[in-house]
């Protein structure tokens, strides 16, 4: 089913489409990753745009959202402002099935920000997903938020407590109610005033009828970067998007990230900026790196591909086994795979096909298949894996879950040995900042040794980089600092109980 909301300055309309299938033998599923929770890796939360000074704003956004599919792909919204009136539209579903060219001529305007969504807080549904819309004293905002915030339950009843009034249960509108309940003269200083009042990750983009801002958290949590598309006929158009790899195709440059703590503001007259807070340990997370970028991304003022060239090599200094062959788990494990190749002086092979036309719905099969929700994304090639040592690369584990099923599923194919090794510290805690995490319970690293893990997994060898290699492989010279607590359980940031982050159940 397909859900798209239409917000204009006269009123709300929801529209519903219905998917059938006119064969009673054909079920169609949705979304395989969901039935089978064998896909047990990590989910980021959302990545965000914004565009300013650009005539075909909606459409330019529509094209960075395209470029940041990988971060959610549950909702997608899209605002934009004229000078004079604000429209929103946003739908259930990934980018290219929401904004059709008739969904786009819609959205008129010169200016425009978007948002992609995975939940983390609040219910996955319509009513969530983002821009979000308020119409307040201090006029009409829309907002796109990327992260978490981890003081949203007293600040919603203290608000609340002042006559907010709620639409959603995101914890991003919490930011535009303080904004407009806030006692600063100027939106500017409104706009301070809320954020310095939160606590958590966030990395937003927000827009009035006439103004773009765009601001991340004083640790810098979460990647915002801004970027400029030369115009020799007028001024040019700046963006900001969660990756700049949405700037290659809109043809931006680069400039710089938005920094920890600062507020970036864009009217007609140019580009200002405040530090609206200051003095916070740099805590910028550093699985961006391991796992969530895309590798052709600058985060944090480094280059993704350069970081996991680096973990593959490291990994293979630490924990180099005999081999004969090094195969990636696509996609995630690729760069570092071939890190570990050249470090160890071993062949790097394809030996994972990974099918990447599973859509959000397939054909469900008449006979049950061993391991079905693995094969149906990954597949052995029998001739480069039969008789021969072979060392897997991957990311991350989670639950363990997947992995035993690649595992099983190399064997099968031949290998006469599997050694797993993962790119980064074993995961022992959840993140409330913004990543789908288990809670500790499901996490297979907090309550086995990577002994009873490798057991577990049916694995030869079983090894993970070392915290302090991760932290090598991330480092240049930009010297960031990293929030590492998924491998630590340190927090940088007041700890809360994970029931009060996690998504909340949908109730079918």
């Amino acid at each position: 089913m397909n859900h798209l909301l239409y917000q204009g300055v006269a009123g709300v309309i929801d529209q519903t489409s219905q998917l059938s299938t006119s064969s009673p033998q054909r079920s169609l599923i949705p979304d395989p990753c969901s039935l089978f929770p064998a896909f047990d890796k990590l989910r980021e939360e959302c990545g965000v745009v914004a565009i300013h000074g650009h005539p075909e704003a909606a459409r330019q956004t529509y094209l960075g959202l395209y470029a940041l599919q990988h971060r959610g792909q549950e909702s997608a919204g899209i605002a934009t402002a004229d000078g004079h009136h604000l429209a929103n539209i946003k739908g259930m579903g990934l980018v290219s099935e929401i904004f059709t060219d008739e969904v786009l001529a819609k959205l008129p305007g010169n200016m425009a920000i978007g948002h992609t969504r995975y939940s983390t807080t609040g219910d996955s549904a319509l009513l969530n997903a983002q821009p979000i819309r308020v119409d307040s004293v201090k006029g009409l905002i829309a907002i796109a938020h990327n992260g978490n915030l981890v003081n949203l339950g007293n600040l919603r009843a203290r608000l609340e407590r002042s006559g907010a009034y709620f639409q959603t249960t995101s914890d991003s509108e919490i930011i535009v109610q303080l904004i407009a309940h806030s006692r600063a003269g100027t939106l500017v200083d409104a706009i301070a005033d809320s954020l310095s009042q939160v606590e958590g990750a966030f990395s937003i983009v927000m827009m009035t009828r006439d103004r773009i801002f765009a601001a991340r958290d004083p640790r810098g949590f979460r990647p915002l970067s801004m970027g400029r598309i030369p115009n020799p006929d007028g001024p040019d158009t700046i963006v900001f998007a969660s990756e700049s790899c949405a700037f290659d195709l809109l043809r931006a440059t680069y400039e710089r990230d938005v920094l920890p703590g600062e507020l970036v503001m864009v009217t007609e007259d140019g580009v200002t900026s405040r530090q609206y807070a200051s003095g916070f340990p740099q805590s910028s997370c550093i699985f961006e790196h391991v796992y969530f970028a895309r590798p052709d991304s600058k985060i944090f003022g480094r280059w993704v591909q350069e970081s996991r060239d680096q973990m593959g090599r490291q990994l293979a200094r630490e924990s180099g086994v005999p081999a004969d062959v090094i195969v990636p788990v696509p996609d995630s494990g690729v760069t570092a795979a071939l890190g570990y190749a050249e470090q160890a002086g071993l062949p790097f092979r394809l030996g994972l096909i990974r099918n990447h036309y599973v859509g959000r719905t397939f054909i469900e099969p008449e006979q049950r298949v061993r391991d079905f929700g693995v094969r149906l994304k990954l597949n052995p090639v029998r001739n480069l894996l039969e008789g021969k040592r072979v060392v897997l690369i991957d990311d991350s584990i989670i639950r363990g879950t997947t992995s035993r099923k690649i595992v099983r599923m190399v064997r099968g194919a031949g290998a006469r040995e599997v050694h797993l090794r993962i790119s980064c510290p074993p995961t022992i805690s959840p993140c409330f900042y913004g990543v789908d995490t288990p809670s500790k319970r499901d996490l297979i690293a907090a309550n086995k040794s990577v002994e009873e893990i490798r057991q577990f997994i049916e694995a030869d060898s079983l090894a993970y980089l070392s915290l302090e290699g991760l932290l090598k492989s991330c480092d240049g010279s930009e010297h960031n600092g990293y929030c590492t607590a998924c491998y630590t359980g340190n927090y940088p940031t007041q700890w809360v109980d994970v029931e009060d982050i996690l998504p909340a159940a949908v109730t079918l």
